[in-house]
């Protein structure tokens, strides 16, 4: 165990997929490590109850070195049997997942929060809630999407007003029941959760700016060695879904960050764009209003509720809240524990997204981004569990190889 006070080569920030993973690898590479968060906190507290996965269990397990604690290793030891591409994931099934997960590769994880962190000569200075400061040689930034929610500037004075939200923001939906709720937005999160609060009482409107909703194709088998040599040839199977795109921004990921950064940005914009589950059609299709066509121009609250003017056939919509689904930005200026100095010397790219070299690390030397604030420099796998082993096994390989000898 590591003196609370002692330097420490690594400091992990955050415990979810990406955190748990690298701690793995990181604890195989023989790097000592410390890693902090709520194991899956995150997928606990801001994911709605009830929603799935839109991710099949084969492209959602959490990469630890030896391949041995997969989704379907999880489910083997609760006596569940083993699963396909056409299995669709609970939410609480995949949280009780991760924790198993950190059980058995990762029981270290400190429940603390990363309050501020300062570069030091050589090393950064790392403030945690309980009071206690340390210093650590590289630290590395797996703090996940939350920092990152991005909710539209017309909406800015109705969330002021208590009267609009993020869908991150809200882990339970059916406290709308009996509220007209508009949601904005056209992908997963979006159709989800007008779905989920529709279930539970509420009267959801959506709308969208494309002019048709957009969902998935089922898998075409449980596993994708069924599926007919001509087609896996005319679209190989990966992490993301059948065709060559996928299957290229799956194996050359390393790739990726040598792009333009305008075309970077346009693929992680683009690639796996706003769309629901094959699964969430029936559910959705004539239960609630949907508008599509349409943009918020602007906002107002009036008589203590939301008024919406849209461009398109209905120029306005009144609703008792709006729900922002409209995605994350990456932006290291919102990762309040950096502090300032720091934030200002990471280099960026698109945005705010910071500029990594092929083993994860900024322009600071060793200070290391993973997961979402990583899809710039590595593409769209990075927006998925499917990503920790490639992440894992770069940024291990990264800090072991500065390690002193």
């Amino acid at each position: 165990m590591i003196p609370p006070t002692a330097s420490v080569p690594v400091a992990v920030v955050g415990a979810g997929p990406y955190g748990l993973a690298l701690m793995a690898h990181l604890q195989a590479a023989g790097v000592p490590a410390r890693v902090f968060g709520v194991p899956m906190g995150s997928w606990r507290t801001r994911m709605p109850t009830g929603m799935f996965l839109k991710s099949t269990p084969r492209a959602s397990s959490i990469a630890d070195p030896d391949g041995r604690f997969g989704l379907n290793d999880f489910r083997a030891a609760e006596g569940l049997p083993r699963v396909g591409d056409r299995y669709v994931i609970p939410i609480d099934e995949f949280v009780r997942y991760g924790e198993w997960f950190q059980h058995r590769c990762v029981p270290e994880v400190e429940r603390a929060a990363v309050l501020r962190i300062r570069s030091a000569p050589q090393e950064f200075s790392v403030l945690l809630d309980t009071g206690e400061e340390f210093a650590a040689r590289a630290v590395v930034m797996a703090n996940g999407f939350p920092s990152f929610a991005r909710v539209p500037v017309e909406l800015q004075s109705l969330v002021d007003a208590g009267l609009a939200s993020h869908t991150s923001d809200h882990a339970d939906l059916a406290k709308f029941a009996g509220q007209r709720v508009a949601v904005i937005g056209a992908g997963q999160s979006a159709l989800e959760s007008a779905t989920l609060m529709h279930e539970a009482g509420a009267e959801p409107v959506l709308v969208t700016r494309g002019e048709r909703l957009l969902f998935g194709d089922p898998p075409d088998s449980d596993r994708p060695e069924d599926r007919p040599w001509p087609v896996r040839l005319a679209k190989p199977g990966s992490p993301l879904g059948p065709g060559w795109s996928f299957f290229a921004f799956s194996r050359a990921t390393g790739g990726f960050r040598h792009l333009p950064d305008r075309t970077r940005a346009e693929l992680v914009r683009t690639v796996l764009g706003p769309s629901g589950g094959w699964w969430l059609r029936d559910r959705l299709t004539g239960r609630f209003p949907v508008h599509t066509g349409h943009r918020v121009i602007a906002a107002e609250a009036v008589d203590g509720r939301a008024r919406l003017r849209l461009s398109g056939s209905t120029p306005t919509l009144d609703a008792d809240q709006v729900l922002a689904a409209t995605g994350y930005q990456v932006d290291v200026d919102r990762l309040d524990a950096l502090s300032p100095e720091l934030r200002r010397a990471v280099t960026r790219r698109n945005g705010g997204a910071p500029r990594l070299s092929a083993g994860f690390e900024s322009s600071v030397p060793g200070l290391y981004f993973t997961g979402l604030s990583a899809a710039d420099s590595f593409g769209p796998l990075m927006r998925f569990v499917a990503g920790t082993g490639f992440a894992a096994r770069r940024i291990s390989r990264s800090i072991a190889a500065a390690q002193p000898r």
